[in-house]
């Protein structure tokens, strides 16, 4: 049977799978007609040519079946005054709409689409807005043309819309050429589903481009799990398998790949390594590098020791031998590394180091990975720190703004930092790419300076950078051991040195700061953390309940940080009939929810506002880990308003909701470089790999007055007593040593 009109209702439509409950006005009836099926990207308003059948639903009566579709163009003017009403074309109401098809007529889509200048001879629409309009019209037509095409993959909507935002019309000679550049470059495209594509293209499961495609994903892979590198025995057999093919056509097709310079095979026979191309010389250039800033200054010591002196006056502090020595050989050496856990005197060193640095007339730079680690040191300085993004300048360009896996830099050995001295801090979260990048806009006689903590976390990027430094033993390494007396009356400090040499912290709960609650179940674990943060700790460290963190090991399982931010949600945010929602791939966002940024965006354009609603300072740039709050939601408008930091306005988009989660609680990985004022941790089970020292200990150093530890104190000391099994494959330590 077919079936001709335009959408009246969208009644239900699943983002995921596409399918959809409509109303449809029979083109040449008028009548409405209730339809089902799976249509990938439709709107209200929008003319469809469907085939199908009519079926009695038990419940909802007689229905029109979908079995396929093809979408057309309004062809009347009725269509088309309905489909520009609709919301469609963000910035036409229905009674403009109404307006530009009284204008136009039946040449309205023509005048959009061949010539939207003429659009603004229609009252309400300027030269600008025409322009707007006609460029929405013509991404809804690619778009919708798009996902289309790729529903013969079995692709779903959601997945169909990135690969087109990736890639816009070169998407089809992309899938043409290499389908399986979908798996490398765009998140939630695995590679069954791009090896899915390529079958149905007709290649072969053994042929020499699916087996070297399927090599490149799986080093692509290992980066995401912080490797350099892979040992040619576990790399093999895991390809090997992947594929479904045997090792001997993996070895074969990996020679093949060597010689077309794509991966470097370096070691003996015994122990071969392999590498993408570009991460293997990227680790030298970072060794070389180095040794180019490694020079030495001559100094006067007599004269530094009295500087140091009246810098400590000036200060009101005063440093110990150890930090004394820090600050002697940030002035003496191109590169210095100062490295200590919880209240060892980090801060206070680099201050007077600044200080120092500032009374030799010396220009410097402070930086972090993360905007909240920045944020942290800007407070804790008195200076202003940038991420080390903002300072290398990312390009602005959104056509510039990756190449390949890595961000595209303005400051760059050909346009260096201008600058004496670079500090940066939290570099334990630093990974190769971007310690790379910040390497070449630093030229030989700039001293750099880099702080933290090396037992935290590694980088979520590849490499191990802080520590392999740290081994090597090339440069002048400070290490801050001492326990500073008010640092000392801690004792989440206290614990936190336990728990990184393997000892076991008080648990008496005689502390002020320090408490591990034992709870068997993870019924009686939920109750004690919503309880905890919305009614006990914030009156204890006199914060709001918003500034209490939940932390979690792991995303999935009853205590894991999703099942979690929906009991919390619920008892902080609960439902009301005042607050709008959204839901947005299975996560119900609420008006006033706590969310976080979790990508970096450094064209997210923010405002200030005074209480007039008046712009007082505009910026772009959110950064990954910044918390904020949903203000409002505008379901017409598909955005929401989130204001972070207390007063910066960010509009986002539903189609970059992505970026946002709801961050009542967060994972530990996602709270490093930050602090608050106290943390609840759930520990009950989990996946061994997310159960070790590394994990826990970042957890209790991100908070300032409180920790509470809910669960098993077994699960606990089995954290303390594991070190992080998964070995990190990076060799820059062996690069500094042949250096």
């Amino acid at each position: 049977m077919h079936l001709e009109g335009y959408i009246e209702k969208i009644v239900f439509h699943n983002e995921e799978n596409g399918y959809t409950v409509l109303s449809l006005s029979d083109a040449d009836s008028g009548e409405e007609i209730t339809c089902t099926g799976n249509l990938s990207f439709v709107n209200e308003g929008q003319f469809l040519s469907l085939e199908g059948e009519i079926v009695v639903h038990k419940n909802y009566g007689e229905q029109f079946n979908i079995s396929s579709y093809e979408s057309k163009q309004p062809d009347s003017p009725v269509a088309m005054e309905k489909y520009l009403g609709s919301g469609a074309i963000k910035g036409i109401g229905e009674a403009l709409a109404a307006r530009i098809v009284k204008k136009f007529g039946s040449d309205t889509f023509d005048i959009i689409d061949k010539a939207p200048e003429k659009l603004a001879s229609v009252k309400g629409i300027s030269e600008k807005k025409a322009r707007a309009i006609a460029e929405q019209f013509a991404e809804k037509r690619q778009l919708r043309n798009a996902t289309i095409y790729l529903q013969q993959y079995n692709i779903p909507m959601n997945l169909s819309v990135k690969i087109y935002k990736k890639y816009g019309e070169k998407m089809y000679q992309i899938l043409d050429s290499n389908p399986y550049r979908l798996a490398e470059d765009i998140e939630g495209v695995g590679f069954k589903t791009a090896d899915m594509i390529a079958s149905s293209m007709g290649i072969n499961a053994d042929s020499e481009f699916r087996v070297k495609a399927g090599m490149s994903y799986a080093l692509y892979e290992a980066l995401k799990e912080g490797d350099c590198y892979q040992p040619l025995d576990i790399f093999v057999p895991r390809v090997a398998e992947m594929l479904h093919v045997t090792e001997d056509i993996v070895e074969v097709n990996l020679e093949k790949l060597s010689f077309d310079k794509d991966i470097v095979i370096t070691g003996d026979e015994y122990s071969k390594r392999i590498y993408l191309s570009e991460i293997y010389y990227m680790e030298r250039n970072v060794a070389s590098m180095l040794f180019d800033l490694d020079i030495g200054f001559k100094v006067n010591e007599k004269d530094l020791g009295k500087q140091i002196s009246n810098i400590e006056k000036k200060l009101g502090i005063e440093l110990d031998d150890i930090q004394r020595n820090a600050v002697v050989q940030s002035v003496k050496n191109g590169i210095l590394i100062i490295t200590g856990g919880p209240g060892t005197g980090k801060t206070t060193t680099i201050n007077a180091i600044i200080e120092v640095l500032k009374d030799e007339g010396m220009t410097v730079l402070l930086a972090a990975p993360t905007g909240r680690a920045a944020k942290r040191m800007t407070e804790t300085s008195g200076y202003e720190a940038q991420t080390i993004h903002r300072l290398l300048e990312i390009n602005a360009n959104p056509e510039e703004e990756e190449t390949g896996r890595r961000m595209r830099f303005t400051r760059d050995e050909m346009n260096p930092l201008e600058c004496d001295v670079v500090i940066v801090d939290e570099m334990s979260m630093v990974d190769i790419y971007l310690f790379n990048a910040l390497l070449k806009a630093i030229v030989p006689g700039m001293r750099l300076i880099m702080v933290g903590d090396a037992n935290q976390l590694p980088s979520v990027g590849p490499g191990n950078v802080l520590k392999d430094m740290i081994k090597s033993g090339f440069c002048s390494c400070v290490r801050l051991e001492r326990i500073f007396r008010q640092a000392a009356k801690s004792d989440i400090v206290q614990n936190a040195h336990k728990i990184n040499h393997g000892e076991k912290p008080v648990f008496d709960n005689k502390s002020k700061d320090f408490f591990m609650l034992k709870r068997d179940d993870i019924r009686s674990c939920l109750g004690v953390v919503l309880t905890l943060a919305k009614d006990k700790i914030p009156n204890y460290v006199h914060a709001n309940p918003y500034d209490i963190q939940v932390l979690a090991p792991m995303r999935k399982g009853e205590l894991g940080v999703e099942n979690l931010n929906k009991y919390l949600q619920e008892s902080l945010n609960p439902k009301s009939h005042k607050k709008r929602e959204y839901d947005f791939r299975g996560t119900l966002f609420r008006e006033g929810d706590k969310i976080m940024q979790i990508k970096n965006d450094y064209l997210m354009e923010w405002r200030i506002v005074n209480k007039y609603k008046i712009t007082i300072d505009e910026g772009a740039g959110i950064f990954n880990g910044d918390m904020g709050i949903i203000e409002s939601i505008d379901e017409e408008g598909e955005y929401f308003t989130c204001v972070f930091d207390g007063n910066k306005e960010v509009i986002y988009p539903f189609s970059d909701l992505e970026n946002i989660t709801l961050a009542y609680a967060v994972t530990i990985h996602k709270s490093q470089g930050s602090e608050y004022p106290a943390v609840i941790m759930p520990i009950l089970s989990g996946p061994p790999r997310l159960l070790n020292r590394n994990i826990l200990y970042t957890a209790v150093t991100r908070a300032k007055k409180c920790v509470i530890l809910v669960g098993r104190e077994s699960t606990v000391m089995r954290m303390i007593e594991t070190l992080d099994s998964q070995k990190r494959y990076s060799s820059l330590e062996e690069r500094l040593r042949e250096e």
